[in-house]
């Protein structure tokens, strides 16, 4: 395991110092990349076997190799991305280059002398713009019987919330004054129930007394 984590660790390095050169690089930087790539998924390759070769580890070894693979995945992860950043730049510089030249390498040719007037598409035009005119006349005064309807059912609503809050407040009156009702029977319960109490133990200690 150690020999497979020390060939990728190299590779992750030789890989970097590509990146290097690819900067500098000029007409082969197709190659360059070309040889990262190669790289960074022999990188991904060796994670995966050293994945399965730190399952087969002790528990005490375990946790510190696999930190140690991590990083090594979090590294290529990061080589990756630099990848793809880097194609972009160039595909975009070559893409300014060459609509460069094609604008370079224009040529124009001059106006002709005799301008046609279309006036069929003229005159469609007009109609189109009437109709959008006549379209929007007419949604303006559907958006202003909406809003007149709209004006309507607020009042009514407002009347209808009115009429549920006096509800409400009757309701609540009345539950007020069935609980002091329920209130009121549970006391007379209770002296009830320690008048009775207090009945039978005279009774008793007559009995007593007497007897």
């Amino acid at each position: 395991m150690d020999t497979l984590y020390n060939q990728t660790n190299k590779l992750i390095q030789q890989t970097q110092y590509n990146f290097q050169l690819l900067e500098g690089s000029g007409k082969n930087a197709v190659e360059i990349e070309a040889d990262i790539q190669e790289k960074l998924d022999t990188i991904n390759s060796n994670c995966s076997k050293l994945d399965l070769f730190t399952l087969k580890l002790p528990l005490d070894q375990r946790q510190n190799a696999k930190m140690r693979c991590d990083q090594l995945k979090y590294d290529s992860r990061h080589l990756q991305a630099a990848l793809v950043a880097s194609q972009q730049k160039r595909a975009r510089r070559e893409a300014a280059l060459s609509e460069r030249e094609q604008l370079l390498n224009r040529r124009f040719a001059p106006n002709p002398d005799v301008t046609a007037i279309n006036i069929d598409y003229a005159i469609q035009h007009q109609n189109s713009l009437q109709n959008a005119n006549r379209g929007v006349d007419e949604m303006l005064h559907t958006g202003a019987s909406a809003l007149e309807s709209l004006r309507s059912q607020r009042m009514t609503l407002k009347g209808a919330h009115r009429k549920i809050m006096d509800m409400a407040n009757t309701l609540g009156l009345s539950k007020h004054t069935m609980s002091l009702i329920q209130k009121r029977a549970s006391e007379d319960k209770v002296i009830m129930i320690f008048g009775m109490i207090i009945t039978l133990v005279v009774i008793m200690l007559v009995v007593i007394y007497f007897t």
